[in-house]
């Protein structure tokens, strides 16, 4: 046990001894990507409509990072485990011998996912990239998986760039540096009237689970109604982002610091799509990530979901 661990334990005990109030200290959650991408939009208005508190916790704030095995390392580093992560990130993990429990599905699509042009590029479709310069965010990325799959499904070649980021994307596209790049909400939200699309990904490709709800399998073990708890809470986040788009919005610009017209411009495009997932496992969506990860060299076969997939936490 942890010396915070004794000294909170310790405490209890003596408020309890003495018949004092004892309240447990706020813990927090970890989200992929907080502030900045919508994955974690369920969560900002669990929090703020007093969702945790519903179901006997105490979150009062998120942590998070730029995605990937860093998310990952928060979530197995936090005084509470869990946390929403990239699926790629999970299953690199368990390939490293860590191991995890999926506790629910998280968000159920990279039908968001765009790449995008100037309006006086003259790129008009997936065609006219061929022999071009069409930017990706990192190696190994969703979107250079996406890419890749997108120009083979056409049988097109092109020349893949490395951006380092949707905002560098946006910025050498600007600049001439390549003929397209992607971009997803909210930033899509942001810019949309200034770039013309050039294809969707939910046009192009199979629904791809991008996040899964993770812990560790000890946690899962020693706190099951604890996780039963948090995925009830994210649940009836989502379930309020879909049935009430304009009051979701209010609440994500305040705590991702956007503008409100913004949000829910960004809230009503990726509802369309059914953006979020209940929790409900899709493993075919499951299946169909892990087939992309193949492609970029990150999977090298098929994963059995069984042993690291928990369906108990999901109602």
């Amino acid at each position: 046990m942890s010396l915070f661990k004794r000294i909170f334990a310790a405490a209890a005990f003596v408020a309890l001894a003495l018949g004092l109030p004892f309240t447990a200290q706020a813990e927090r959650i970890t989200v992929t990507h907080w502030g900045v991408l919508m994955y974690g939009a369920p969560y900002a208005v669990a929090i703020e409509k007093g969702y945790y508190k519903e179901v006997g916790l105490d979150i009062d704030g998120v942590l998070t990072s730029k995605g990937g095995g860093t998310t990952m390392r928060n979530v197995m580093a936090a005084e509470m485990p869990y946390g929403e992560v990239a699926l790629a990130a999970v299953i690199a993990a368990m390939n490293q011998g860590i191991e995890l429990k999926i506790v629910h599905t998280g968000v159920r699509t990279a039908g968001e996912i765009l790449w995008v042009t100037t309006p006086d590029s003259g790129i008009n479709s997936v065609k006219d990239l061929a022999g071009k310069k069409v930017a990706f965010t990192s190696p190994k990325s969703v979107t250079d998986m996406l890419l890749t799959m997108v120009l083979d499904k056409h049988q097109i070649k092109a020349e893949a760039v490395s951006a380092g980021g949707i905002g560098s994307g946006l910025t050498m596209l600007d600049q001439g540096g390549v003929v397209a790049a992607p971009v997803m909400d909210p930033i899509w939200s942001k810019v949309h009237e200034k770039y013309k699309p050039i294809f969707a990904v939910a046009d192009e490709l199979p629904p791809m689970v991008q996040t899964v709800g993770v812990t560790t399998a000890e946690f899962a073990k020693n706190n099951p109604d604890k996780i039963r708890a948090l995925t009830a809470a994210r649940k009836k986040g989502v379930e309020f982002v879909y049935s009430n788009p304009e009051e979701a919005a209010k609440i994500v610009a305040k705590h991702y610091e956007i503008d409100e017209a913004l949000a829910l411009r960004a809230i009503k495009n990726l509802s369309e799509l059914k953006y979020w997932s209940d929790g409900s496992f899709e493993y075919e969506g499951m299946d169909n990530m892990v087939k992309g990860l193949q492609i970029i060299g990150e999977v090298d076969g098929p994963v059995n979901w069984s042993e690291i997939v928990d369906e108990s936490f999901v109602k």
